[in-house]
């Protein structure tokens, strides 16, 4: 591996960075892709799709990422974290293939279950690459790299749903794995995964690719090392339940649970649905580009200000403001179920709720939950209770992307909406009761104030430093 000039490194912390999360814009893509896709899927004379098989195509992705978190954790630490990226990029490549060439369903439910899979490996690599290369002073910041570029990968799919049949769409998202896998052929393993596997020397050369030829970095490579020698005596994936480990553990359950929950999927993944339901006279597709807009600016706001603001204040401002655009959003509905039509004065509520919705969700709810998981969870159980919280997201994921149309069925548009706002609103008492502040702590600090340990040392180098797998035979 050739070393950089001196005054590059800066670009280098960002070409990997950058890199690594063109795997969120595949991820986002996917998940904004029923969204146009089936409002076309429906109607196309060579596929015939029914209301249940389109919340299926919708929910079949989280599913399947599910099963992708779990088997996530065993391939990082065998074949590496750059590698494991590497991989998921052909699979992505082949279920996109199988989506716009199908003829039937089940080739369209294989193509998501296909890419499912890679999703939830990807979301379980991705922060792992990134807290094993980012520094310290700047997780906050590029740490939200992923998401940031997720969203990008949600406009690209709203914007070209517009112009696209779900077919060529599908197309479109099997361009997208080429630029990734050639980005990640160009960066270096993680230096803490050379030093897990003994070889020190590449280690090093990898971490001066990363830092820079000048940069010091014997002290970065003895920290790493008795870190690593620590999680060595890695406990079995029970050790999770460990009463000390309980409360670390259960506080990103809790995120995982009011950021899914809050219905951001049934929102991301049924925009279309959901403008062509109020009845708007704003053209839905293009209601959909513009959350799409919105959605992707926002995650910069946060960018911007989570390490000056904090995690806690981030998430009462997004918990107040999903639970009031959800409440309007859900009377919208109610007024216009009672109305024989929608007053055209009202014509333009449902967007700007669900632009503020976003706004709100992309500013904490939908970022931090990832960002606090490398944060707060222990070092010796973080790989099987990252790999258990990747599971659980994903399996709330396919709950409520599976059960909108339900929803929507059984207590109409209002009361669905009307149900997540209230969601929402019980997840602000939860941050304010067991939530704790991170800003500024090292993550030796924040394991001993949650886990009650009093023992000095070091401060780990990242967000999501000594990640482990859970156990292959889970």
């Amino acid at each position: 591996m050739h070393l950089l000039p001196e005054g590059a490194h800066e670009v280098i912390k960002v070409l990997a960075a950058v890199g690594v999360s063109l795997g969120s814009l595949i991820v986002g893509f996917s998940s904004a892709y029923t969204s146009p896709a089936l409002v076309t899927m429906k109607n196309s004379t060579r596929i015939s799709v029914s209301d249940e098989e389109a919340s299926w195509i919708g929910s079949s992705m989280p599913l399947a990422a599910a099963l992708g978190g779990i088997i996530g954790g065993p391939l990082v630490d065998y074949i590496g974290r750059r590698r494991t990226l590497i991989i998921t990029a052909i699979p992505f490549f082949v279920g996109w293939m199988m989506i716009a060439a199908a003829n039937i369903v089940h080739l369209v439910l294989a193509g998501r279950i296909i890419g499912g899979l890679c999703v939830g490996i990807g979301s379980l690599a991705f922060p792992v690459y990134l807290g094993e290369t980012i520094q310290p002073e700047v997780r906050g910041t590029l740490g939200l790299f992923p998401t940031a570029i997720g969203n990008i990968g949600i406009l690209i799919c709203y914007v070209a749903g517009k112009y696209l049949d779900w077919s060529n769409l599908a197309y479109l998202g099997a361009a997208l794995p080429i630029p990734f896998l050639a980005l990640m052929l160009l960066i270096p393993e993680t230096p803490r995964w050379y030093i897990s596997q003994g070889k020190t020397e590449e280690a090093r050369k990898a971490l001066r690719w990363l830092r820079g030829e000048r940069a010091k970095i014997d002290d970065e490579m003895q920290e790493i090392a008795l870190c690593d020698a620590e999680i060595e005596n890695q406990s079995s994936f029970t050790e999770i339940f460990n009463k000390k480990y309980v409360k670390s553990i259960s506080i990103c359950l809790g995120l995982m649970t009011f950021q899914q929950l809050s219905g951001i999927n049934a929102v991301i993944f049924y925009t279309v649905e959901i403008f062509k339901m109020s009845g708007s006279s704003i053209d839905e597709n293009l209601a959909t580009i513009i959350v799409g807009l919105v959605n992707f600016i926002s995650t910069f706001i946060a960018t911007a200000v989570i390490d000056r603001a904090g995690r806690k204040l981030l998430l009462y401002i997004s918990s107040v403001t999903m639970t009031v655009t959800l409440i309007i959003l859900g009377t919208f509905f109610y007024l216009t179920d009672e109305a024989t039509s929608v007053d055209a004065n009202l014509g333009w509520l449902p967007l700007t709720s669900v632009m503020i919705y976003l706004l709100g969700f992309s500013l904490a709810f939908g970022p931090i939950p990832w960002l606090m998981m490398g944060e707060i969870l222990p070092g010796k159980v973080r790989g099987a209770a990252a790999s258990l919280c990747t599971a659980y997201n994903c399996i709330c994921s396919f709950i409520v992307t599976k059960t909108f149309y339900n929803l929507v069925k059984a207590i109409e548009p209002s009361g669905t909406f009307w149900l997540f706002g209230g969601i929402c609103f019980t997840g602000l008492f939860f941050v304010v009761v067991c939530v704790p502040e991170t800003r500024g702590k090292s993550l030796e600090q924040i394991e001993n104030k949650l886990t009650g340990r009093r023992r000095p040392r070091s401060r780990r180098m990242s967000s999501i430093a000594n990640i482990k797998p859970l156990p292959s035979g889970c």
